[in-house]
């Protein structure tokens, strides 16, 4: 054996396991301990017990409640003035090597794309490199990216068969063979603004070394192609450019997206890296990121990328974001106090936690709820109050959707603002299949299909000024 396969070997195993090796109370790969299927257990049996003891203000109480706290959130969140910063600009040779790491499998319809859009980056060729990250066995994305034509910056990378056969697994192994100091994640169907890149490496040369991550703002191409994929750019629109700056502000982890996020290389090896056996590998980081005492920022030049346009690979990719965000809940509730501080409850609570439980509990408790008040007659106090926070809830939401798309100058219509309580449902069936994916297959990675839309028409109409 060379050298060379001995040291991929190495790097292999090590991007696989490094994590769940050196901190196994950090990795997901442990699943639930005792204590906490204990209390899912008891807290499902609790919720049961609620609902069939026809008791409304005793479960409704603890429904009001985490209502509020959702709402004060999200009207806190519209308070806020979330206008860009300014940064001093660097000269070329002042900025620092970079590296973009794209990790794809079966994208041949649109590598093509993102190498186009990467070439179109504003960085200095000889401090950018830019590894293309495929699995052993998808030779046709290989070759619909040798066919885009590769500049030096470009090296396609190919990542050793092994499991669990996850993005995170071939990000930790390009990881191994960046040499940028700032490191890069984008996803194969990404058209990252060409400013992006410049606008983070400015931001972390002005900033103190805790500045560890640099999220920039997502949403879709797509946005207009159908009302899912309007629903999606209001939810996106929301949370990148309404709640991520309340979550900053507060001085709460964030949830990171999983791509046009920018991490010091130092803070990111610190903390371990990916978590190979996670599913949302990106908003796990961001938790870890703050336990070992980094901090976050945001960053104003978007990414667009494509949504599903389809019901059912929509609800896929959901099942996959709310199962990770499971196991990121599982792995935060266990870990102990050996780092540099802990995650606050609260935020906890109100980030990862609100998603799982209101997708999960959304449907049945509006269907249980309006069907109470539908079939009682003439509603007591206890009804009217749940029905308020219901309406409530929703009036929060829509401020923070028709907020977050004007800020990010794209259009939308009051009638998608007013369905989206239409949308949300959708979630709970994502939700169920999480639950059962969970048992069954944990580490399972459901790819979502990408190309299905024409990228170059709809950017050409679609990209915010």
């Amino acid at each position: 054996m060379s050298a060379r396969s001995l040291r991929d070997r190495l790097w292999t195993r090590e991007a696989a396991n490094g994590l769940s090796r050196k901190q196994p109370q950090a990795s997901a790969r442990l699943g639930l301990n005792p204590g906490q299927v204990w209390a899912l257990l008891v807290l499902g049996l609790g919720l049961v017990v609620l609902l069939m003891s026809n008791n409304v203000p005793a479960w409704g109480f603890g429904l009001g409640l985490g209502f509020a706290s959702i709402i004060a959130l999200r009207l806190y969140a519209c308070c806020l003035n979330a206008g860009p910063q300014q940064f001093p600009k660097r000269a070329g040779h002042t900025l620092p090597r970079a590296t973009i790491l794209v990790a794809a499998y079966r994208e041949a319809g649109v590598i093509g794309g993102l190498i186009e859009a990467l070439k179109r980056i504003d960085y200095p060729r000889d401090q950018l490199e830019i590894k293309i990250l495929l699995e052993a066995d998808d030779t046709e994305t290989w070759l619909a990216a040798l066919a885009a034509g590769l500049d030096p910056r470009f090296e396609l990378v190919r990542v050793p068969a092994g499991a669990p056969q996850t993005k995170p697994r071939a990000l930790n192994f390009g990881l191994r063979r960046s040499r940028g100091e700032i490191i890069t994640i984008l996803d194969a169907e990404d058209h990252p603004h060409p400013g992006q890149l410049r606008e983070a490496a400015e931001y972390f040369a002005a900033a103190d070394p805790s500045l560890a991550c640099l999220q920039a703002p997502l949403n879709w191409y797509n946005h207009s192609s159908c009302w899912l994929a309007r629903q999606f750019a209001l939810e996106y629109a929301a949370h990148f450019l309404v709640l991520l700056p309340a979550y900053i502000r507060l001085g709460w982890p964030i949830p990171l997206g999983g791509t046009s996020n920018y991490f010091r290389r130092d803070a990111l090896r610190k903390v371990g890296a990916w978590d190979a056996f996670n599913v949302t590998e990106d908003a796990d980081l961001g938790f870890r990121l703050y336990r070992g005492g980094y901090r976050f920022g945001l960053i104003t030049c978007p990414t667009l990328e494509e949504a599903p346009e389809r019901c059912w690979p929509w609800i896929k990719q959901r099942t996959r974001w709310l199962k990770g965000y499971a196991q990121t809940l599982a792995v935060q509730t266990r870990m102990s106090g050996t780092h540099i501080r802990s995650v606050p409850w609260l935020a906890l609570a109100l980030t990862l936690g609100a998603a799982v439980a209101s997708a999960l509990l959304h449907l049945p408790l509006a269907l249980f709820t309006l069907g109470r008040i539908a079939s009682a007659g003439t509603p007591d106090l206890a009804e009217i109050a749940i029905l308020g926070f219901l309406i409530a809830s929703y009036g929060a939401a829509i401020a923070c959707a028709g907020l977050g798309m004007r800020r990010a100058g794209l259009p939308f219509r009051l009638i998608d603002l007013l369905s989206m309580p239409l949308y949300w449902p959708l979630q709970t069936i994502a939700a169920l299949r999480a639950v059962w994916e969970l048992i069954v297959r944990p580490f399972y990675w459901d790819k979502t299909e990408h190309g299905q839309t024409d990228a170059k028409a709809c950017i050409s109409t679609s990209r915010p000024p």
